[in-house]
C-alpha cells in the first residue's frame, strides 16, 4: 500500500465542534455516514452555536 500525505486525504467538518477532521482507515467503509471527529463529540452531539435543550 502506497503512503499518502495527510493533506491528500478527504476532510469533513465535525457536526458538534465545527473543527475539520481527516479520513481514517477505520472509517473506510462508512465515510459517508461519519459526522463527528471523536467519541466525545458523538456523545455530546450538540451542534456548535445551538443552546442546550435542558
Amino acid at each position: 500500500m502506497k503512503m499518502r500525505k495527510k493533506s491528500d486525504l478527504p476532510q469533513k467538518v465535525c457536526a458538534a465542534c465545527g473543527l475539520p477532521f481527516t479520513w481514517r482507515r477505520k472509517w473506510a467503509r462508512d465515510w459517508d455516514q461519519v459526522k463527528y471527529c471523536s467519541d466525545r463529540c458523538r456523545q455530546t452531539g450538540q451542534p456548535k452555536g445551538k443552546p442546550d435543550a435542558r
